[in-house]
């Protein structure tokens, strides 16, 4: 009878085999999810951070051991490398979705300990965890979208991940001083949206509790009394999935829009999940998540809701 140890002997020598014939294996390894934070909140989109990332790894291992070894710091030759894969990527992006169905909102996330219980605990590597911060909200990821690609890349390289102008500008292919500006200039976006949002965690969930539950009960007063005036509700179906095409604006034409689903669904589970590191909506049917709200509060009210519905888009989400 073959024990746990004993299976785990073979992957242990493997690794070890490994290291021997590359020493810098598990240090360059170290660099993967660090790799993928920046690229998803460079992209929106997991399975475009996973593709950098791999192209990154495979440009590593295209050079030879002696083109290796003369690189000074691994660390940042990679992060240089995926950051001009991501601005490449940020240029064609815009063609790219002027022939995507409808409205494009970024990959939503869940919580890494609900990720991992979706997928059963089989087959995520820790590496492939987002770490859920203020610069993955919803709220700010769609801010970035409204940035130039070197705006972007400036901003999130040295405000988030802290690396100086002077490496910034290496990536981007401007002056350090250039960059200083387009960071400068992604900054004030980022500032308005933060007035805008109260993003309190236990205060937006009290909110999206009861918007919950008004949906639930179909009390469209209560919907309209969780709802900002002038809110949107922006939906992502890519296609692949039923959603309105436009966003729709007004508390009031928005809750018509959610009571008509209630009516009109199949039987369904609304859940309470974080999504992005906010508190949000899952809803399930027939034993898989179709969609994922996000939301944007602001004075207790509800300002923007995020449906997206797209099957490619909900790969992390899986049922606990």
């Amino acid at each position: 009878m073959t024990t746990p140890s004993d299976q785990a002997q073979p992957d242990q020598a493997q690794r070890q085999a490994d290291e021997q014939r590359d020493p810098d294996l598990s240090t360059i390894m170290s660099e993967r999810r660090q790799l993928l934070n920046l690229a998803y909140r460079l992209l929106g989109s997991l399975a475009d951070a996973e593709d950098v990332v791999q192209e990154t790894y495979t440009r590593w291992y295209a050079m030879s051991r002696a083109e290796q070894q003369a690189i000074r710091s691994p660390g940042a030759w990679l992060t240089k490398v995926a950051g001009r894969i991501c601005l490449n990527l940020l240029g064609s992006a815009r063609a790219r979705r002027e022939s995507y169905v409808g409205e494009w909102i970024p990959e939503p996330l869940p919580d890494p300990a609900e990720w991992i219980a979706g997928a059963g605990g089989v087959g995520v590597d820790p590496a492939d965890r987002i770490t859920l911060d203020e610069s993955v909200s919803m709220a700010f990821l769609v801010v970035f979208e409204s940035m130039t690609p070197a705006e972007r890349v400036a901003f999130v390289l040295h405000d988030v991940f802290r690396y100086p102008f002077a490496e910034v500008a290496e990536i981007v292919g401007r002056s350090p001083a250039a960059c200083r500006q387009l960071a400068s200039s992604a900054r004030r976006r980022i500032a308005a949206a933060r007035a805008e949002a109260s993003p309190n965690a236990a205060r937006q969930a009290s909110v999206v509790r009861r918007f919950k539950a008004a949906w639930e009960a179909r009390d469209i007063e209560a919907l309209i009394g969780l709802l900002d005036p002038g809110a949107t509700a922006i939906s992502d179906g890519g296609g692949r999935a039923v959603a309105h095409l436009l966003p729709i604006e007004g508390a009031e034409q928005i809750a018509q829009l959610y009571l008509a689903i209630a009516r009109l669904a199949p039987p369904r589970t609304i859940l309470e999940r974080t999504v992005n590191g906010l508190p949000g909506l899952v809803v399930e049917s027939g034993g898989r998540v179709e969609t994922v709200f996000a939301f944007k509060i602001a004075d207790d009210r509800i300002t923007h809701i995020w449906a997206v519905r797209n099957p490619d888009k909900l790969r992390p989400w899986g049922l606990s």
